[in-house]
């Protein structure tokens, strides 16, 4: 099995609704590790954990925050990898896994870089150490909040320590940083005139990538953040669409109950109790499928095509801003994406 992996600053998982959007995303990425930044999280408890994870094969380990700031969550799917052992540092949390599939052994290492320059060779520090540790193939994931080179920042920027640093401990540690997929930056502080970077990769050790071969990050559509989701997929197994099934929401549409005793009534069958009963059902599966179709249209359709159109419209502010009207329509994208989400948690539920 070959991982899919998230790294994401979420800004946040205090409130119900965000961790509800999130959760609902990382269901929609099919993702075996997750790994969360600057969740602002003190404390972190399985209830949490399984709000956002929707599923009881999860296990997890996390970085407190320091007050309102920080906080690393990493959460990862049992059945697809099982945990050797933990650290936990100041800017790191990283685990050591086994793949269930062939007992492959290697790291993962989530980032949450500081802020201030004078910090930042601590981080590198604990990295090295840390490779030393186990000396495992090994994977790095999160958002550094430093740059490699000048490129990687919209505004005209000169290289300066802080990058030099950044790229020797990349060469010194012999790590590759995998193409990006997408776009290319990951953060943007939302101003008026923005500025653009990316903060946020994963860089991965030669004997890893020789594991997962042809491996990919990808920018992913940014929602409920300043940062883009960043995807590395390793060409893991891509699931079917979902088999038939009764939605909660349905409920909600005035008039449903009835239209179903109407069409239930007017089906004509003859045979058993037990065949003209199946028919039924299958004739009903087939007009709710049609009405749903008529009424919400396709809730996981509309939200894919909400997420290419947002992916488009940040693709446009990066490269020239955007105009009065797209700047609403983004907006509008963003608060349909949102009821999107909403129509299929309750779904889901």
């Amino acid at each position: 099995m070959k991982p899919k992996i998230i790294s994401w600053n979420v800004r946040g998982l205090n409130e119900g609704d965000k961790r509800l959007k999130v959760r609902n995303l990382l269901r929609q990425w099919k993702t075996d590790i997750v790994c969360l930044q600057e969740t602002k999280l003190v404390f972190v408890s399985n209830s949490l954990v399984r709000s956002l994870w929707g599923c009881h094969f999860v296990d997890w380990c996390h970085l407190a925050s320091r007050g309102a700031s920080g906080g690393i969550l990493i959460m990862w799917d049992r059945r697809i990898v099982e945990k050797i052992d933990v650290y936990v540092g100041e800017f790191v949390v990283a685990c050591s896994f086994r793949s269930v599939a062939d007992n492959f052994s290697w790291a993962f290492a989530g980032v949450y870089g500081p802020n201030l320059d004078s910090l930042r060779s601590s981080l590198w520090d604990e990295l090295a150490g840390l490779h030393s540790w186990w000396e495992l193939p090994w994977c790095i994931g999160g958002d550094f909040n430093v740059t490699c080179f000048p490129a990687e920042r919209s505004r005209d920027v000169r290289l300066n320590a802080a990058m030099t640093e950044f790229s020797d401990f990349i060469f010194e540690q012999d790590l590759m940083d995998l193409p990006l997929a997408g776009g290319p930056f990951t953060w943007s502080n939302n101003q008026e005139i923005p500025s653009w970077s990316r903060l946020d990769r994963f860089l991965v050790s030669p004997e890893w990538e020789v594991k997962f071969p042809g491996s990919l990050q990808k920018r992913l559509p940014r929602l409920c953040s300043d940062h883009f989701p960043i995807l590395l997929d390793c060409g893991g197994v891509h699931w079917g669409p979902r088999p038939f099934k009764f939605e909660n929401m349905w409920l909600k549409a005035e008039g449903f109950v009835d239209k179903v005793r109407l069409w239930w009534e007017f089906y004509r069958f003859q045979g058993s109790p037990s065949f003209i009963f199946s028919q039924k059902l299958k004739a009903l599966k087939n007009d709710i499928k049609r009405w749903n179709e008529q009424e919400f249209g396709n809730v996981e359709l509309r939200k894919k095509l909400h997420m290419e159109e947002l992916c488009a419209l940040d693709n446009l502010e990066e490269q020239h801003g955007l105009t009065s009207e797209e700047k609403a329509r983004k907006c509008g994208v963003i608060r349909d994406l949102e009821s999107s989400i909403l129509q299929e948690e309750i779904s889901w539920r």
